[in-house]
């Protein structure tokens, strides 16, 4: 079987890259910060975070691309992560679909860090992937996602639906449901893909 190649993407300020372990600890102390994990049902432990990046490194492993590690150019520092993902779930449109997600240390906010990030993926959404449509979904109460959704030119499609993960009457549960076609992607200068 052929080798899958994993593909990296670089930004102005970022590269989105597969996991290592050294990410590990600065994810687990995101996932445990209360105000990243304000729209989540609840902080993780570092076993549960720890699992969850495995999992993700593995997905990416598999498919050569997924919710990338992401970090800072300048730094080299871990921030998060940003990417594509496939929902198992029940969702208002026709599976399998790709949503585009994020999710970002508390103090890496307010610098443009995820709608950069997210044009990049969408970019390869659609130039290396080929697909025709990408989703992203939170919470009606999570304004501050709905904002890069946005910023994005995402459009809102109208199709909230009660999140099946989560129980119901939670104040979490009602999402949005926005949308992004290759047709209305401007591609032009959100950075470089490459493939190792």
């Amino acid at each position: 079987m052929a080798k899958i190649k994993i593909a990296k993407l670089k930004t102005n300020h970022l590269i989105l890259r597969q996991w290592c372990d050294a990410d590990f600890p600065p994810f687990a102390m995101l996932n445990a910060d209360a105000k990243v994990m304000e729209y989540y049902p609840t902080t993780l432990n570092e076993s549960e975070s720890n699992a969850m990046a495995k999992k993700l490194k593995q997905l990416i492993k598999q498919k050569g691309w997924g919710l990338w590690a992401v970090e800072e150019q300048a730094t080299g520092q871990f921030i998060g992560f940003v990417g594509l993902h496939e929902p198992t779930y029940d969702l208002p449109v026709t599976l399998p679909c790709v949503e585009i997600g994020w999710w970002l240390a508390h103090s890496y906010w307010g610098k443009g860090y995820a709608s950069e990030a997210a044009r990049i993926v969408l970019k390869f959404a659609f130039t290396e992937l080929k697909l025709k449509v990408v989703y992203s979904f939170t919470s009606v109460i999570n304004k501050k996602s709905e904002a890069v959704m946005k910023r994005l030119d995402m459009k809102n499609s109208y199709q909230n639906f009660e999140h099946p993960m989560l129980p119901e009457g939670d104040p979490l549960s009602e999402h949005l449901l926005y949308k992004m076609e290759w047709q209305f992607f401007n591609s032009k200068r959100v950075g470089e893909i490459f493939y190792s």
